[in-house]
């Protein structure tokens, strides 16, 4: 195998390996932001900015790679503005005022101390900083603008930006705004999905053993003993039919279907 060939299928072999976790990705001109559901058992939304030049030899095409990760209860509010049309009405304010805020921004990163415990330092002794924002575009309805660069840990342990407007990496996805809200309702119902799964699974483990005991035939490594015939008991004497009810009991039985109208403990346990 030729070392050219051996680079190619060593690339495809990365390509799917990075595309495993993906839920959904929105291309732009020289660039894309992917969304992936790896990092759903730490309450985060995975977002993957990439800028790439094709012009380069493959393996080294990608300029720009920035990892956000929103928290979900975040994440899925945005989601919910950009569903009810609440986010794209405050897009359109911002533009006709001329206003540059971003609709919505994300500050993270890793502190200087988190770098030196994974052995990758920055020569600058900084933290890493990164920064997400949802911005209003110019020749787009919006801009999902991702920057990294140096920062500075404050005494919340937030990662503060200290690279002005020089990052160290900018990637900038124009995107409609339909593609916003495909990218975030198509997230939402993965993470909805994923935490149905997750409660049934939990609900299982916990009660499994529980349930199995009551299960007809259920058994715990040998067949119990079949009990003794009861032997049969006389029918109780009969008794008189309790005279006709007037208004709700008389025309649809008792309340729960007892005389008393009321359940018994057995009836009140949800499993």
């Amino acid at each position: 195998m030729s070392g050219g060939e051996a680079r190619r299928q060593s690339e495809s072999g990365k390509t799917a390996q990075d595309n495993r976790d993906q839920i959904i990705r929105q291309d732009a001109r020289g660039c894309f932001v992917e969304v992936k559901n790896d990092c759903f058992h730490i309450d985060k939304i995975h977002l993957q900015f990439v800028a790439y030049d094709k012009s380069k030899p493959q393996g080294q095409r990608y300029t720009g790679n920035i990892h956000i990760y929103i928290d979900v209860p975040e994440f899925l509010v945005l989601a919910k503005e950009a569903e009810t049309g609440a986010l794209h009405a405050r897009m359109q304010q911002y533009k006709q005022a001329k206003k540059s805020d971003p609709l919505y921004e994300c500050l993270g990163g890793t502190s200087a101390a988190q770098l030196a415990h994974y052995g990758r330092p920055r020569p600058d002794g900084k933290s890493l900083s990164r920064v997400a924002k949802l911005v209003g575009a110019d020749r787009a309805d919006y801009l999902f603008v991702a920057d990294s660069g140096p920062g500075e840990q404050d005494e919340k342990g937030l990662i503060v930006p200290r690279f002005g407007k020089n990052p160290e990496q900018h990637v900038a996805v124009s995107l409609s705004w339909r593609q916003v809200n495909e990218l975030l309702l198509t997230t939402t119902t993965h993470y909805q999905a994923w935490l149905s799964a997750k409660y049934a699974a939990e609900w299982s483990l916990m009660n499994a053993p529980r349930t199995g005991d009551r299960e007809p035939g259920a058994t715990s490594g040998s067949s119990p003993a079949k009990p003794h015939p009861t032997p049969k008991q006389p029918a109780p004497a009969s008794q008189p039919k309790p005279a006709a009810q007037s208004g709700f009991d008389s025309a649809f039985g008792s309340v729960y279907g007892r005389e008393t109208g009321r359940a018994p403990a057995d009836d009140m346990r949800m499993f």
